[in-house]
């Protein structure tokens, strides 16, 4: 399975388990820039997070049997607006130069 197939079953994957409003992907996949070891950056944005660790680790055991790595940051809308702009928070640049992959309509 290619790369980009492996991303869309992960984005499909995390649809069907949590509905999510948006999935961002950045780093260097979204830059173009992935190499050959490159993980896959995604950021989920959820309407809540009750969990934030137990949501973390059933999205992970969810992905656990597809090839490349990855690296999943959750977060919701309050806490992009308190934190997207940061400088020195994950949010900015997945924000700033990331790829909008889903988004609920």
């Amino acid at each position: 399975m290619s790369d980009d197939a492996t991303i869309a079953v992960m984005i499909e994957r995390i649809r069907a388990a949590c509905n999510p409003r948006r999935i961002v992907l950045f780093g260097s996949r979204a830059r173009g820039q992935a190499g050959p070891d490159s993980d896959v950056d995604l950021l989920v944005v959820l309407d809540r997070v009750e969990n934030r660790r137990q949501v973390a680790v059933g999205l992970r055991r969810l992905l656990a049997d597809l090839p490349l790595a990855k690296d999943l940051v959750l977060a919701t809308p309050e806490e992009i607006a308190n934190r997207g702009n940061l400088v020195g928070s994950v949010l900015r640049p997945a924000l700033r130069d990331g790829i909008v992959l889903h988004e609920r309509g």
